[in-house]
This record gives C-alpha cells, structure tokens and sequence, in this order.
C-alpha cells in the first residue's frame, strides 16, 4: 500500500508495551505509519520520535493538539487502564479511529461510554487482542470448530509472569485506580478473551480466589488469583494468572474425542507449540515467532480503509470487563456469581 494511503497513527502512552512492540511494528506494517506520540514524558516522547520516525510529539496534556494533527487518522491507546475511556472519547469526538489495549477500561460504565462515542462519531473502534491473528491460535480456533475434539467439556488455562519492582517512581500496575486490578486485569483477561472467542460462548458464572506471599505490596491488587467460568452446556475453564510466578502461559482444551493445547499461548515472543491427541493419534506444530502487533496494526488499518466493524470490536471487550468484575465480586462475596451483561448501545 502506498504510503500516503496507509493509516496515521498517534500511540498515547509509551511505556512498557509500546516501546519494544507496538512502536517496532511500524517499520513492518504495509497499511499504517506512525505519525505522532504522546506521553506524559515529553522528553520520552521526543527521544522515541526521533528512533521510530514519527514526525511529531506532545506531551499528555496537549493531546487535543495531536487530536487536530491533519495526518493522525487514528490513535492507538497503550496508557494505563484507567484513561482509557475519557481518552477514546476525546479520541472519536475529533473523528479518529480507535485501537485500545486491553482491558478496555477499568469499569463497565467506561466501556460503554467508549462504544457510544465511537458510534456516534462513526468511528471505529478495536482492542487490542492479538490471538484474533496470531497463527497458533487461529490454527486451534479452527480445530475447535472443525468439531474434532467432539464435545467440549473443560478448559484450563494460566499466564503468569514475576512483576519486580520498578527502581524509580511508583508503578501503576499497583494502583487500583489506574489499573482497575492486579494479574486478573492485566494477563488473567488473555484466558477470559481466549475462551470467548475460541468457543464463541459467553460464561454464565464465575468464581474466584486471590492470595499474596506479599501484602504489603499487594495491598490494593491481587498478585495472584485463580478463577473459574462457567459456560452454557456445561463447560468449564479453570485458570490462573500471576504476578509472582516465571514468565509462562499455557491454554488447553478438551473434548469427548481428544484435546488440544497451545504453549506458551499468550506472550508475543516465543515460538509457539500448539499439540495434543484426538482419537488416540498425537499431533503437533510448532509457530515460529512473528511480528504481531503488525498483523494487528495492518488488521484494524484495513478496517479503516474498508469501513468495516472490527474483529474484537468494543463488545467484545465490554464483555471481558463484565466478567472480570464478576470475579471479583465472587472473590470478595466467597460464592459464585452469575453473569450479567447490559444491553449494547444502539448503532
């Protein structure tokens, strides 16, 4: 795609995400560029313009400026969670398209608010789960539905990696107003999403536990916590998410007629084996380690150009955080609860 045809970014937010993923998959991306940055850190955000060719920067507090920059079509949102709705709704009341990391924000009022902006200003709106394109996973989305497994009857899953300590400053993962949460939020929502959109159901239940060998520092968000969804038709997904644990991810599911299971399965820098056994007979396949924050990139540009509803759209992230409260409620009430989701706003 020519240049002048490719999307124009802004990334707001240039923290741990953004710089060793999101800004690198500019220079490989066939349908967006990286126009401008913002950040609170204005030096920060110079620095990284001039290493990743971005043209401009602002610093957070002129974000309405960028908003009015002629070559910005869209933003890409990698803050910390709690911005993430006024910032899209500044984002869509200037006409741009949105591309927001997970979770999509830190309350469902917030998700909802998103999804009325971006429908009311005729913009799109996508999260930022990479699983919808990454090879592997798509790979076990087709095995799920090709209905080899037979039945689906349990799923487990965990994503857990060692959250240390920052040498300077405080880190808003800590802070449950800018996090919304501790791993559930943070890397327990892969299993959530992944389970959606592997089986296409949505969970009717949830229950939950959290623990700490360290209270002092998780004194407003949990480092570990393990939960269980129930799904219509009796399927189950038991997962686990940490703060405290090695870097590692699994995702296995199985059937009357076999299982399947993709490790690692969620981190975007390791080969990926996706095997199992259907019917007594053992598979495997491994996934070499691509880029994908650029498919991702080139998947929500091309929504753009075509004017077309992304895949995961603002619901499906909606959902995720209706769920993700709905543990928590289960965590703090000691029971299972069942799950309620609000109505959609119209188009």
């Amino acid at each position: 795609m020519a240049a002048s045809k490719r999307v124009g970014f802004a990334v707001v937010g240039l923290g741990h995400i953004a710089e060793p993923a999101i800004l690198p998959a500019f220079r490989h991306s066939k349908k967006s560029r990286l126009v401008a940055l913002v950040s609170g850190d204005e030096a920060k955000a110079k620095r990284l313009a001039r290493q990743f060719g971005a043209e401009d920067f602002f610093s957070t507090e002129d974000f309405a400026f960028c908003l009015s920059h002629p070559r910005v079509e869209a933003v890409f949102i990698a803050t910390a969670n709690q911005p993430h709705a006024h910032l899209t709704e500044c984002a869509a009341a200037a006409g741009k398209h949105v591309l927001c990391e997970k979770p999509m924000a830190t309350s469902v009022d917030g998700c909802l608010a998103m999804i009325r902006a971006c429908r009311a200003n005729d913009v799109r709106l996508m999260i930022a789960y990479r699983k919808y394109f990454e090879p592997a996973s798509l790979a076990l989305k087709r095995l799920v539905e090709s209905g080899k497994l037979g039945r689906l009857k349990f799923m487990h899953s965990a994503f857990s990696f060692v959250l240390r300590p920052r040498e300077k400053g405080t880190d808003w993962h800590l802070d449950r107003m800018l996090s919304g949460g501790g791993a559930l939020v943070d890397v327990g929502v892969y299993a959530v999403n992944t389970a959606r959109w592997l089986t296409g159901l949505d969970p009717v239940e949830a229950s939950g536990y959290t623990w700490t060998a360290d209270p002092e520092r998780f004194d407003q968000v949990e480092e570990n916590i393990s939960f269980r969804l129930n799904f219509p038709g009796g399927l189950v997904l038991q997962a686990t998410a940490s703060y405290g644990a090695a870097k590692a991810s699994f995702l296995q599911i199985s059937g009357e007629k076999g299982w399947a299971a993709l490790n690692p399965a969620f981190a975007y820098d390791d080969e990926r084996r996706l095997f199992g056994k259907i019917q007594g007979r053992w598979f495997e396949k491994r996934f070499r380690v691509i880029d994908e924050f650029r498919v991702e990139l080139d998947a929500f540009a091309d929504c753009v150009r075509r004017k077309r509803e992304p895949a995961p759209n603002g619901v499906e992230g909606l959902k995720d955080v209706v769920v993700m409260q709905t543990i928590y409620r289960a965590v703090r009430e000691s029971r299972a609860v069942a799950v309620s989701y609000p109505p959609v706003p119209a188009r």
